[in-house]
C-alpha cells in the first residue's frame, strides 16, 4: 500500500493514469488496424438458376458374385471374364453410373477379388463396393 507523506494514514485511491494511458494506445492501434483487415475485393458471384431440376433415375446397383473357384456372377448370372469386362464398359458410360457391388464368398482368395475390381476400375466404373454379413457381436 501507498502511504502519504502529511497525515499518516492509508491512501485510498487507485492510480488510474497508466491504466488510461495504455486504453488510449490500444484504441488508437485498434482504430488504425481494423479498417485495414476488411478486404475490399469485389468478386462476382454466380447466378442461381432457379428452373425446377430434373433429378436423375437413381439405378439399381450391380451384384457381382465370386465364388470361391474363380466363377462370376452378373447380377446372378453366370458369365466369363470377358463378358464382365465388356458389361462394365456399357455400364461406365450410363449417366449416373450404377454402383457395383462385390459379393465373394469366405474361402474366395483375394486374387480374385481384386481382378475383379481392377477390371472395374479400369473400364471406368467409379462406385465399387464389397458385401458383406453384418457382425452379430456375439
Amino acid at each position: 500500500m501507498a502511504f502519504s507523506s502529511g497525515g499518516g494514514g492509508a491512501m485510498s485511491d487507485i492510480n488510474v493514469t497508466p491504466l488510461v494511458d495504455v486504453m488510449l494506445v490500444l484504441l488508437i492501434i485498434f482504430m488504425i488496424t481494423a479498417p485495414l483487415m476488411t478486404h475490399k475485393v469485389k468478386v462476382e458471384l454466380p447466378k442461381a438458376n432457379l428452373e425446377e431440376k430434373q433429378e436423375p433415375l437413381p439405378t439399381p446397383p450391380i451384384t457381382v458374385a465370386v465364388l470361391d473357384d474363380g466363377t462370376l456372377f452378373w447380377n446372378d448370372e453366370e458369365v466369363t471374364a470377358d463378358m464382365l469386362e465388356s458389361r462394365f464398359s456399357v455400364e461406365a458410360q450410363k449417366t449416373p453410373q450404377p454402383q457395383v457391388n462385390v459379393r465373394a464368398d469366405e474361402t474366395t482368395r483375394y486374387r480374385i477379388v481384386n481382378d475383379v475390381v481392377k477390371t472395374a476400375q479400369a473400364q471406368g466404373m467409379r462406385k465399387v463396393g464389397f458385401v458383406t454379413t453384418p457382425d452379430r457381436g456375439n
